[in-house]
């Protein structure tokens, strides 16, 4: 028998999913791309896949400071792709251990989520679309099947359980 579904989980509970959403897709995104996928320049001078990424770690290196009530916003550079990863996984590592923590949050979960949290599912979707653009399309999913678990915001995902073409 499935357990109930609660009417209701707290904020932080709801952020929490958020990013370990974001790694699920962001892990599918950037798995098994060449390393040329990060330098791939887009029409119209749009940002390259290396920038995304580093705007992505950007954005939550951000989210945290604003939780922890320090938000100042830093662009930072590029920094090789394999290194890149590696930094936007580890800044939603950090985000998502403050949120499930027990200190105090300094910026209203609203703030969060339509900020950082809704900028960074924006760009993983836009990085979907240059993988399609670059030639290194990756299949699509059914997103409600998956598994993720809050908490689970690293690389290691587990495999999808319904792709299609």
């Amino acid at each position: 028998m499935a357990s109930p579904i609660p009417e209701t989980i707290s904020a932080r509970d709801l952020l929490r999913h958020c990013l370990a959403t974001i790694a699920y897709r962001a892990g599918k995104v950037l798995r098994d791309v060449p390393e040329s996928f990060a330098k791939f320049q887009p029409p119209e001078r749009a940002r390259t896949p290396e920038q995304l990424l580093g705007h992505l770690g950007d954005l939550f290196d951000w989210a945290l400071l604003m939780a922890r009530g320090e938000g100042a916003w830093k662009d930072s550079q590029p920094l090789p792709w394999a290194k890149e990863v590696e930094r936007f996984f580890g800044t939603l590592r950090r985000f998502d251990e403050y949120l499930g923590g027990n200190e105090a949050l300094h910026a209203s979960p609203e703030k969060l989520f339509q900020g950082p949290v809704a900028d960074a599912l924006n760009h993983v979707g836009q990085l979907a679309m240059l993988r399609r653009l670059a030639g290194v399309p990756m299949k699509s999913e059914n997103y409600f099947k998956a598994d993720i678990a809050s908490g689970r915001v690293g690389p290691d995902q587990t495999p999808p359980k319904r792709e299609f073409d």
